[in-house]
């Protein structure tokens, strides 16, 4: 509806002796403007006529701008998004999985969320937060004008009680490690938060943004979450959307949260379906029976073919917080071991325990050997054929969406044949019996390459490496087998070097997770390559702990570890996926980011 504006115009009767003069007589003409309008303005002004002052009316053209009022958006219909697994859980807190994530983020508000644009931390409950001097006090501020779709206030004893579930033993929460450096967390009042560290961590704040629980639905008890129908079947939200059904193996349907504090979101449902395969899926989204959705790389010409043809999709497309590579067991696989000396034998790391050296791969210990694997690989041909084309190179360990720690000096690893096999040559390793097989002090140049069965992407990498590399004097065995033993090999350390990929990394560049001799950890680990390096581990260390945690002063720590990671070949990376998510022209209001795509979800809505 267009806006009206209200001019008020003088329309005076000419008045020839100011004494004898009436009042002037005012007219008011209403206009409807939309943009640009141009408005006849008649005013009295005052002149001076032989000698004498006289009013007299003067009439001009101007232009009125104003912005109309937008046109609300539609309302109603349902939005369509799919995937291949079902939920495990409703709960935020016990949840794992992505899928689960994917519904559940829409139904219950975080303390913190991040920026859909940059990664940054950014509010949501909480509206703001405050960093003591030594970095060791965080007060979070929350918002006073969020409620729960019961209409309860949401406050921060919801917060604390979140936390408190988080870690009680018989919740099993997987989010507990994101408290492993908190000392305390305390509610000041209803709207104040208190936490203090036991030592100065940078991750903290992202750990701590968790999605919050409505204490009052559990009696504030972190005990009746314990096998509680919430679990599955939410009855009390605080995000956009509220649970509505939940069909195994089928879909699941959500209706708006009318009370939400930005508002009621403008469609009737959001429903997650599920299918069997990546074929049916582009099949439905062909069809039109999706709204939006991620698709593989396999499909992404398909959809750009049919966008040329005509069809109503568009896309939008980004670099990925993750990255596929081939990684390296530095340790023997005959004998696995902790990362660890376990001082005080309770078969767990604790601080302050160092680091143990390992028994040795009896190849891929070699630097050397590592080196001359990364500078075989044909990069160029597994991004553009193997990964069609959905991909881009990345240097070392942090992804080129963090950009403030990203090492743009560095250059990723090139096919370079000859240097490789001149490499291998210096370190010792040569086929001096002509069978076509380098091998030093009796022992070949020989490993297992593992990957899993069923990842086209993966399997077609796996051999083009093993063509060639031995080409170049390897020899190369494939262990293409199913995922879940893959995951075995891997956690016990049992592999010679494995093809695998990392995904949602996040938008911090710590990994200690990942390269830390403390997850060196047989069974459990994520440094299940064994590596350890002292100047890496104390890089890692120091740059969580910078007081202020300025981007500025923490970036050093990360740029020197990219090098060493670079030199030392821990991982070969092959690319960084550029993800691509398919839209029906009839959702609009999106604005998708690199880091969250739907973080509007409730100014969504359907034009049919």
């Amino acid at each position: 509806m267009s806006k009206r504006l209200l001019f008020i115009v003088g329309a005076l009767v000419a008045l020839f002796v100011v004494a004898c003069t009436p009042e002037p007589e005012i007219i008011e003409v209403t206009s409807v403007v939309t943009e640009v309008q141009e408005v006849i303005v008649t005013e009295v002004v005052t002149q001076i006529e032989q000698g004498e002052e006289v009013q007299v009316e003067v009439t001009k053209v101007i232009e009125v701008q104003v912005t109309p009022t937008a046109e609300p958006a539609p309302q109603g219909g349902t939005v369509i998004n799919s995937t291949f697994s079902d939920i495990s859980t409703l709960n935020p807190i016990l949840g794992s999985d992505s899928t689960s994530s994917n519904v559940y983020a829409k139904m219950f508000l975080a303390l913190l969320t991040i920026d859909p644009f940059t990664g940054a931390n950014a509010p949501q409950i909480a509206d703001s937060w405050d960093v003591s001097e030594d970095g060791l006090t965080y007060t979070f501020n929350l918002r006073d004008d969020i409620s729960w779709s019961d209409g309860t206030p949401l406050t921060a004893n919801d917060v604390i009680f979140t936390w408190d579930a988080i870690n009680t033993d018989e919740v099993e929460s997987p989010r507990r490690s994101n408290f492993s450096t908190v000392e305390s967390w305390t509610a000041v009042d209803d709207y104040t938060i208190e936490v203090q560290l036991k030592s100065l961590d940078c991750t903290t704040v992202a750990n701590l943004g968790t999605s919050v629980l409505p204490a009052h639905v559990y009696d504030n008890d972190p005990l009746n979450i314990v096998d509680s129908p919430e679990n599955t079947a939410p009855t009390v939200v605080s995000g956009p959307f509220a649970f509505g059904e939940h069909q195994p193996d089928s879909f699941v349907s959500l209706v708006p949260n009318e009370t939400y504090y930005l508002g009621a979101p403008n469609v009737d449902g959001w429903t997650v379906r599920q299918f069997a395969d990546q074929s049916a899926e582009i099949a439905a989204v062909l069809a039109g029976e999706i709204d939006y959705t991620g698709i593989g790389a396999q499909f992404v010409s398909t959809i750009e073919g049919a966008i040329a043809a005509g069809d109503p999709f568009s896309t939008f497309k980004f670099f990925d917080d993750g990255y596929t590579y081939v990684g390296f067991n530095l340790a023997n696989p005959e004998n696995p071991q902790n990362g660890w000396d376990d001082l005080d034998g309770d078969g767990l790391y604790t601080d302050g325990e160092p680091a143990l050296p390992q028994d040795p791969h009896p190849v891929l210990s070699d630097k050397s050997v590592r080196q001359a694997i990364a500078m075989s690989i044909n990069y160029t041909d597994i991004i553009n054929k193997v990964a069609f084309g959905q991909g881009g190179p990345m240097n070392a360990n942090v992804v080129p969406a963090v950009g403030w720690a990203y090492n743009t000096d560095l250059t990723p690893y090139t096919q370079d044949l000859e240097g490789a096999a001149a490499l291998l040559d210096e370190a010792g390793w040569v086929d001096d019996d002509g069978d076509g097989v380098r091998s030093k002090d009796g022992v070949d140049l020989a490993f297992t390459l593992t990957t899993n069965a069923g990842n086209e992407i993966r399997e077609n990498i796996a051999v083009l490496m093993e063509e060639t590399l031995e080409g170049n004097g390897f020899a190369v065995e494939l262990d293409i087998i199913d995922f879940g033993t893959v995951v075995e090999k891997l956690l016990g350390q049992t592999y010679d070097a494995v093809i695998i990929g990392w995904t949602g990394v996040g938008a911090d560049p710590d990994d200690r997770w990942a390269f830390s001799y403390q997850n060196d950890e047989v069974g459990a680990g994520f440094n299940f390559v064994s590596f350890y390096n002292e100047e890496f581990e104390a890089n890692v260390n120091d740059g969580v702990a910078v007081a202020g945690c300025a981007e500025a002063e923490r970036a050093p720590y990360y740029m020197r570890n990219q090098e060493i990671f670079h030199d030392e070949a821990i991982y070969a990376v092959f690319y960084v996926p550029l993800a691509t998510v398919v839209f029906h022209d009839r959702l609009q209001g999106t604005d998708p980011g690199p880091w969250t795509v739907t973080w509007n979800m409730q100014d969504w809505y359907l034009t049919e």
